[in-house]
């Protein structure tokens, strides 16, 4: 697998740097401003949540969440974490993936938080 750099990084992520870290393919990534960061030699790699059977990619019409009221809408600033996933954005909702779909959120599997 190549890397794929995010280009001008300065921030060294690990913990305690103040980014959310998840257990990610075997390794640890960190949550920031909307990418998922991998410390890398001297360098910092893009990663995605792949879709698999764990993490798929399915509307879920019937999914309830205590994570947030009703009606709530996923955006900037709506105090959940965004996490890219396949081609698209989901947010970390109480340790799994929501993705707003229409008039609900679709579960899109676990994410194993880990501070």
């Amino acid at each position: 697998m190549s890397c794929q750099k995010h280009p001008n990084h300065d921030h060294d992520h690990g913990p305690g740097c103040g980014h959310t870290a998840v257990e990610h393919d075997g390794h640890v990534d960190y949550l920031h401003d909307g990418h998922l960061h991998h410390p890398h030699g001297d360098h910092v790699d893009e990663h995605v949540i792949e879709v698999s059977d764990t993490n798929p990619d399915r509307c879920t019409p019937d999914h309830r969440c205590d994570g947030h009221e009703p009606g709530h809408v996923h955006g900037p600033g709506c105090g959940h974490e965004p996490v890219p996933h396949g081609d698209h954005i989901d947010y970390l909702v109480d340790g799994h993936l929501h993705h707003p779909h229409g008039d609900h959120c679709d579960d899109h599997g676990p994410l194993k938080v880990l501070t």
